[in-house]
């Protein structure tokens, strides 16, 4: 079930010191996850053709770890550090980015 392999996902990263920011969520997985709202905090909710969760934490001085993790049985995420100081352009674009890796890994598997 997605709302298990949410909360074991999330649970691991939190265990870890990430913090969940945004969840990914595809039409049927955003219906059988809409009552979760404990587990997605603060976290924002977006629309996509796959899910995934987006997690991020403090890294070395200077820069911030943003990873973004497949919401699948197989464990499969892509990392990037951030300068603290990026714009907030710089930063979406790296994250968008990012998105994309992910929706072409997921349309080749």
């Amino acid at each position: 079930m997605k709302s298990d392999l949410l909360k074991d996902i999330t649970a691991t990263y939190e265990k870890h010191g990430w913090k969940l920011k945004k969840v990914l969520l595809s039409p049927n997985s955003k219906t059988e996850l809409e009552n979760l709202t404990g587990v997605l905090c603060e976290a924002t909710v977006e629309d996509a053709a796959f899910d995934a969760l987006w997690f991020s934490r403090p890294s070395t001085p200077g820069t911030e770890a943003w990873e973004l993790r497949l919401m699948a049985e197989t464990p499969y995420a892509l990392f990037e550090k951030v300068e603290s100081d990026a714009t907030e352009h710089k930063k979406e674009a790296i994250l968008r980015g990012m998105e994309a890796r992910l929706r072409h890994y997921v349309e080749a598997t």
